[in-house]
């Protein structure tokens, strides 16, 4: 039964077996405070098939606002390799030695429910673990000679992977960057599309990618122009960048741009977006048009990432 003193979200029991899978000793505990370690992260262990390890607060978890308790939690560690959509439910008990009897304070969820790890939710535990004013009772034996242990068990019970999801990441005040390219002895380009330099707009790669005779419907009579996702081939499963952009083909003698403005969904299988009717030739090639000088073609690109998908 549990203790109406404590947390009534848990279940506090005594034991004289000692903890199966690990056991995290303190000595010199006080000193934690004074030199401001206000987080302990013990080694990793393995429990289930899985890579775990205790997460200790000597004085409370200040982000979740815990005061005058110990706060104790166990961490799922190195989940980068595990399937998408994997989820890993756990039986968890904790442990605190009492050095005078010999024995365990164990705890664990009140109703002894699973604890449901998954990559939106790497750790599980207690805010209030114990009392600050129960821990440090010499009487209770929790802390002796400013030495104390604790410990977990961890027992996975199911495990499977969910199938497919999606983590939408939207930018807040996302910053466009721009990007020149000249394209020179235009009149000599002799392979279906020519591509600029790779460039980085919003932490992604990005290419020019201009069809000189056109593309499409805009082939044979047309210059076609599209932004390129630089490392599309690379990217991982699922994974889409929104970008706002804009591309243009500038007037070097009159400053008329010739421009485009859209936005896209890029990903591995839509790694290109633009225009296949960008210019027609008869405007490209027209000398006042200022479009072609001394056979240089100036092309700039403005890209603002929005949004970035990744798959869960």
């Amino acid at each position: 039964m549990a203790n109406p003193a404590f947390d009534d979200k848990q279940e506090r029991m005594v034991s004289d077996a000692p903890p199966t899978h690990y056991v995290l000793k303190i000595q010199s505990y006080s000193l934690l405070s004074k030199n401001s370690v206000d987080k302990y992260e013990s080694g990793v262990f393995q429990a289930g098939g899985y890579k775990w390890k205790m997460v200790l607060y000597p004085n409370g978890n200040k982000s979740k606002n815990v005061k005058e308790h110990v706060s104790l939690y166990l961490s799922m560690e190195e989940t980068s390799s595990l399937p998408s959509g994997w989820e890993v439910r756990a039986l968890v008990r904790f442990f605190l030695l009492d050095q005078d009897k010999d024995s365990y304070l164990t705890v664990q969820d009140a109703m002894r429910k699973e604890w449901r790890f998954h990559r939106m939710k790497l750790d599980c535990g207690f805010d209030q673990f114990l009392p600050l004013k129960t821990f440090n009772d010499v009487q209770n034996g929790y802390l002796m000679d400013d030495t104390c242990m604790f410990g977990t068990e961890v027992f996975v019970t199911r495990e499977k992977s969910t199938g497919k999801g999606e983590n939408v990441l939207m930018v807040k005040d996302a910053i466009g960057q721009k990007h020149g390219w000249k394209v020179d002895n235009f009149s000599k380009l002799d392979k279906e599309f020519s591509e600029s330099k790779v460039f980085v707009a919003g932490n992604q790669k990005w290419k020019i990618r201009l069809y000189p005779d056109g593309k499409g419907n805009g082939l044979g009579g047309f210059v076609s122009l599209y932004l390129v996702l630089g490392d599309a081939d690379t990217l991982p499963p699922g994974t889409k960048v929104y970008a706002d952009f804009s591309l243009r083909i500038m007037d070097q003698l009159q400053g008329r741009h010739i421009s485009g403005k859209a936005n896209h969904w890029f990903s591995a299988s839509t790694e290109e977006s633009g225009w296949a009717r960008f210019i027609s030739h008869a405007t490209f090639y027209y000398p006042n048009t200022g479009t072609l000088v001394k056979d240089t073609c100036a092309v700039e690109a403005e890209v603002t990432v929005l949004g970035v998908v990744n798959a869960l």
